[in-house]
């Protein structure tokens, strides 16, 4: 693409000759309950002026992709806003076998009642599921099919989920191989292409802008999901607390994915990377939510400010 073939671009000017909102190519990244704060993000992004046309998501952030392409995000985030952490707790179908710790039949089963279904092609706009097939390690583009079937499969955590099977191939999580899959809307004929991902840099500060209820204790929810999960070391009153093992594996999965996207992204970097520091939250803490919606706007809020956008006049991506 030669200089000719990039304008310097806002909202504002575009708004002043046409009516046309700039288009936005929309790339969500797997987090577990930190993925809540992609509702925040695409609520900012709408806020100013850009209307989505194509979502790609891995994990939580097909979840969310999803539904929003649904036209149910905020159906849906009124509903995680309003769980408590034993709200959460009854969600989860422990099981011992199957490749899993969850089954996850009763929390899809739970977004389907309240959702709905919907064929992925039917959807008004472009909408992908990134996941991995694990007998032919290879990235899988979940493009047709059942809306929630493609969801199931992108959130299939290793040994936390059960994978899920789709016409004979194991699935689990695309984050394994794709965490903030940009790779999906590159030829999408958008004037730009946001990622969001949840893999960011730790930040310190995190505990005095996100403070723990009032009537939590510190290790209250974790020692409640460690009595179904037990715990790797045993320990007293007068030793430092160990992690559980579900927290130890999301620790390490987080380390992983954190590096593979910097790979991923150096490779197939979008115009706009809105990211959220990676230890905002636990994979499980979804009765969080409110603050971590609000968490994703102010990070697009900021990522926004300081962007000098540039369209691409002729609307796709070179690979």
């Amino acid at each position: 693409m030669s200089p000719s073939d990039i304008a310097p671009f806002s909202p504002e000017s575009a708004e002043n000759k046409s009516t046309r909102k700039p288009t936005v190519a929309l790339a969500l990244g797997s987090g577990g309950a930190k993925g809540l704060a992609h509702i925040g993000a695409i609520q900012e992004i709408e806020a100013q002026g850009y209307e989505i046309v194509a979502i790609a998501g891995t994990s939580m952030g097909a979840l969310i992709g999803g539904i929003y392409a649904m036209g149910k995000l905020q159906v849906y985030s009124d509903w995680v806003c309003s769980l408590a952490k034993l709200d959460v707790l009854r969600l989860v179908d422990w099981t011992l076998s199957g490749g899993g710790l969850i089954k996850g039949e009763r929390i899809i089963g739970t977004l389907r009642e309240l959702i709905g279904d919907a064929r992925i092609e039917d959807l008004p706009l472009a909408f992908t599921a990134v996941a991995t097939d694990l007998d032919r390690e290879r990235e899988v583009w979940l493009t047709r099919g059942s809306l929630f079937d493609a969801i199931r499969a992108s959130i299939a955590i290793p040994t936390v989920f059960r994978p899920h099977t789709l016409e004979d191939r194991r699935l689990v999580d695309g984050g394994l191989l794709n965490p903030v899959p940009v790779t999906p809307l590159i030829r999408d004929t958008a004037d730009f292409l946001f990622a969001v991902s949840m893999d960011g840099p730790p930040d310190v500060s995190t505990p005095e802008v996100m403070p723990a209820a009032k009537s939590d204790t510190p290790d209250s929810y974790r020692e409640r999901v460690g009595e179904f999960i037990g715990k790797l070391i045993p320990h007293g009153a007068d030793k430092p607390r160990e992690p559980g093992m579900l927290e130890l594996l999301t620790q390490a999965m987080d380390l992983m994915q954190a590096n593979l996207s910097r790979l991923r992204l150096a490779a197939y970097e979008p115009d706009l990377l809105i990211r959220m520091p990676r230890n905002v939250a636990t994979v499980y803490e979804f009765y969080r939510a409110r603050e971590l919606i609000e968490l994703g706007r102010m990070q697009a809020r900021s990522a926004l400010a300081t962007w000098q956008p540039t369209r691409r006049l002729n609307g796709a991506r070179e690979p």
